[in-house]
């Protein structure tokens, strides 16, 4: 059976990436997706067919997602025949993490609507647009999931993972002390344990 591991980077991560997984998952080809979309609707065009390519080879297709990657996933490939997800730092509501930004930088809906962009001084530019799109298209999402979450992460809190979780009915593995983005050797240890652990799961329950 051709399994493969398809991965999704974060905001300035890249395909290469999934270099890191493969030593981790013997028995999957772990696929980088190169990926050029900045917004979900875009991500929604050129994710479905990447997904179409590798359906056509393969007979198992698992995902692994990160960050904004997770959310672009959750939003193009509710349809598609995934197994399973693993998420690392998903942003998981994308309505009130841009929310929370505008509140950061002291912007109004208002203000935001006739202005369509805004620039902040943490480096992110608001869209009325992008914001729009968010509202109009919840996610609906029925993959087995397993989330892996930082502690500290600053985009998403631990009120809203949880909420996820719990209306997905994903297994939720928090990290004490992590980061949103987890990169040093000890939140990577972690990572990979957490992903090894995740997949004798899912061959414990393959074999009951």
């Amino acid at each position: 059976m051709k399994k493969a591991l398809l991965y999704i980077h974060g905001k300035n991560g890249g395909a290469d990436e999934a270099e890191h997984y493969k030593p981790l998952v013997s028995d999957y080809d772990v696929i980088g997706l190169n990926y050029q979309s900045s917004a979900p609707w875009e991500a929604k065009s050129e994710f479905s067919v990447a997904y179409n390519h590798i359906a056509e080879k393969y007979e198992h297709i698992g995902l692994i997602a990160n960050s904004v990657g997770a959310y672009f996933a959750l939003n193009a490939l509710s349809d598609a025949d995934i197994e399973r997800a693993f998420f690392i730092s998903p942003i998981v509501n994308m309505e009130k993490l841009i929310t929370d930004m505008m509140h950061w930088a002291d912007i109004t809906e208002p203000e935001l609507k006739q202005k369509q962009e805004i620039a902040t001084s943490f480096g992110e530019t608001l869209s009325w647009k992008y914001l729009c799109y968010v509202r109009k298209h919840p996610i609906n999402w029925a993959v087995p999931t397993d989330i892996l979450y930082g502690e500290r992460d600053n985009l998403t809190s631990m009120e809203t993972i949880s909420s996820f979780a719990e209306h997905h009915k994903a297994s939720l593995t928090v990290m004490k002390g992590g980061e949103h983005w987890f990169h040093t050797a000890e939140q990577m240890q972690f990572l990979d344990n957490w992903l090894i652990q995740c997949l004798k799961k899912d061959i414990r329950n393959d074999n009951a």
